[in-house]
């Protein structure tokens, strides 16, 4: 056994890069004034704060006025969908989104519906992808916002997010895309997206947790979602995180400038993994497409076995690795996005996620791969299942 821990949860969360961390230190105590006040303690937080803030916007290109902080990922999400609904009411209450989206974005839709809403949830078929003429066949006069994110949580699937946007744009629609498992991981550039609203967090590129960002691109007015103060011009009320933007946009300046590098590196060892996972275990699936997935991403379905059987025995073999979402990690139900592939209860119950991180390296691709089919062999050898099918193969 290794004597440490190998981390392969980082679509959860990843590790507050030492660097980002440097940079963040000077705005817990030195440079800690509110960008709201007047003074000149508060001017100079004020100009920290728009710097961050250009910087995040050069780096995915688009302008600074259009990033607005929030408190992270699911902030953004609910601000965009439900800001977007209410403005957009008097036109219509037709929403078109995924089957796979994330709870962030399916939950505020769901209050919606209690409210008068229609929302047409889209198939994503087996490849977990959802297809933009089913987008444009489903469209309606009353359709005020399409919300489908650039990359899935659990089965790493990119969507055609531009081609969509084709769409979108054309009919006048509002399209909004959660890409908070994207930034980081794949190119990322607004203009070329053509969306009018995106979703992204720090936490998933090595920033700090607590701080997050939706673009709203220039003309494009939905409700504000915090009431209380005049911050970011008068559309999210609350006092600015300034030590949270400047770790945000140094985690996104650095991750963007790394990479092509390390996207290289991730999909190396992601297609080993797969590639021995899937001939040296039986009964085992990759879930999601096997080319049009992010590059730290690889998601299993073993079956005969409980996804949470297999992550404890991971834990105890030191792996930190996950079954899905980590916000549904207390749920007993099984993945949506899984069964929107078409898989089984009992199939999708059998899932293992694991997200790589620009820390993990082959060693731990071989550390996985030497305890995962032990595991697999040891928990099935208990299944009654198991054995009514060894007996048949015999």
């Amino acid at each position: 056994m290794l004597d440490r821990t190998v981390y392969v949860d980082n679509a959860a969360t990843t590790k507050l890069d030492e660097a980002v961390l440097k940079d963040m230190l000077p705005y817990f105590t030195e440079i800690y004034g509110n960008p709201s006040s007047l003074h000149s303690t508060g001017v100079e937080a004020l100009k920290v704060l728009t710097k961050a803030r250009e910087d995040i916007a050069e780096a995915l290109n688009c302008e600074a006025k259009e990033i607005y902080f929030t408190s992270g990922g699911t902030e953004a999400d609910n601000w965009a969908v439900r800001g977007a609904a209410y403005a957009r009411m008097k036109k219509g209450k037709h929403i078109i989104t995924s089957a796979i989206e994330h709870h962030a974005v399916h939950h505020p839709l769901k209050i919606l519906e209690k409210e008068g809403f229609e929302v047409t949830y889209l198939p994503v078929y087996e490849n977990g992808i959802v297809r933009v003429e089913d987008v444009k066949r489903l469209i309606r006069d009353d359709t005020i916002l399409v919300t489908i994110m650039l990359a899935n949580n659990e089965i790493g699937t990119i969507q055609p997010i531009k081609e969509i946007a084709e769409i979108t744009r054309e009919k006048g629609i509002l399209l909004h895309t959660d890409a908070v498992q994207a930034v980081g991981q794949i190119p990322v550039d607004i203009k070329d997206l053509n969306v009018d609203l995106m979703s992204f967090t720090a936490h998933k590129l090595y920033g700090p947790k607590g701080i997050g960002a939706l673009f709203i691109r220039n003309g494009v007015v939905i409700n504000r979602f915090m009431e209380g103060g005049a911050q970011e011009r008068n559309r999210r009320a609350g006092t600015e995180n300034i030590a949270g933007a400047v770790g945000f946009a140094s985690a996104v300046k650095r991750a963007v400038a790394s990479l092509e590098e390390n996207s290289a590196k991730l999909t190396k060892m992601r297609d080993r993994l797969i590639k021995t996972v899937l001939t040296t275990i039986p009964y085992t699936r990759l879930n999601g497409d096997a080319e049009k997935r992010l590059p730290g991403n690889a998601n299993f379905s073993i079956e005969y076995i409980e996804g949470e059987s297999i992550l404890l025995m991971l834990d105890l073999n030191k792996i930190s690795a996950s079954s899905g979402s980590a916000c549904t990690s207390g749920s007993l139900d099984p993945s949506h996005v899984l069964l929107a592939l078409g898989l089984s209860h009992e199939v999708a119950h059998g899932s293992l996620r694991i997200s790589l991180g620009h820390n993990n390296t082959e060693e731990d691709i071989d550390y996985i791969l030497e305890v995962l089919p032990k595991i697999t062999k040891t928990l099935r050898n208990m299944s009654p299942l198991w054995e009514k099918v060894e007996k048949r193969e015999n």
